[in-house]
């Protein structure tokens, strides 16, 4: 069986975490960086990710279940670490023009083509945005990429993972409001070791639709 085919098979959602269990730095490090290398549309990195590793930081998670999604609320104490996933509801050209300049900076894109990929860039962008500069819906879209691909890095480390969007949008916005700085949250992602004797979840097989009703070849 390939490497990445095990990494999946590896993954599950976590259901009860060994809160006696940390994340090393050294990992919590490469998960950073893996999420940071996802990829964007026009490479527009829409996101913000707010890590709560301090118990002091999981509690106001903690606190923001105080209404629904109570389910899931052990999670934000339990866990090792929680990241909360931010898009960009209102994507301007100003901020693209920041991603445009990295792209310089970093020799991807020569000096001289700065305009059309600002301008060419960005049209995606308004493609998906309306009167009021509204694009939250593509910009949230480029934040599964990131999601996912966090998915796949913890599993190669052999790191449990609970994604959540049963959390509460409007008091996280609250709660946090000064991190998001107008960026939204309506998915977290906890992250550890699970508890493997009270994970209900932990050993069951896999249950995918087989490869030949979902892949149609031609």
């Amino acid at each position: 069986m390939h490497d990445i085919i095990k990494d999946l098979n590896f993954r599950y959602t976590v259901k009860q975490y060994d809160s006696s269990k940390r994340i090393t730095s050294e990992k919590i490090a490469i998960i950073k960086e893996a999420i940071r290398m996802s990829a964007s549309s026009i490479n527009s990195q829409p996101w913000k990710f707010i890590l709560l590793e301090s118990e002091e930081a999981k509690q106001r998670f903690h606190d923001t279940f105080a209404i629904k999604f109570q389910f899931n609320q052990h999670h934000a104490l339990e866990a090792s670490h929680v990241i909360l996933f931010a898009y960009d509801p209102k994507f301007t050209k100003e901020r693209y023009g920041h991603c445009v300049d990295i792209e310089v900076e970093s020799g991807h894109l020569p000096a001289d083509m700065y305009d059309n990929m600002l301008n060419g860039g960005y049209s995606f962008a308004e493609l998906n945005t309306d009167e009021d500069g509204f694009n939250g819906h593509w910009t949230k879209a480029q934040l599964y990429l990131a999601l996912g691909n966090a998915l796949h890095t913890l599993a190669r480390l052999e790191i449990g993972s609970t994604p959540m969007e049963g959390v509460d949008a409007e008091l996280i916005s609250k709660e946090f409001e000064q991190e998001l700085d107008g960026y939204v949250c309506e998915v977290a992602l906890a992250m550890g070791y699970p508890k493997q004797e009270e994970d209900y979840n932990h050993g069951l097989p896999k249950a995918r639709l087989p490869i030949d009703e979902i892949f149609i070849e031609l």
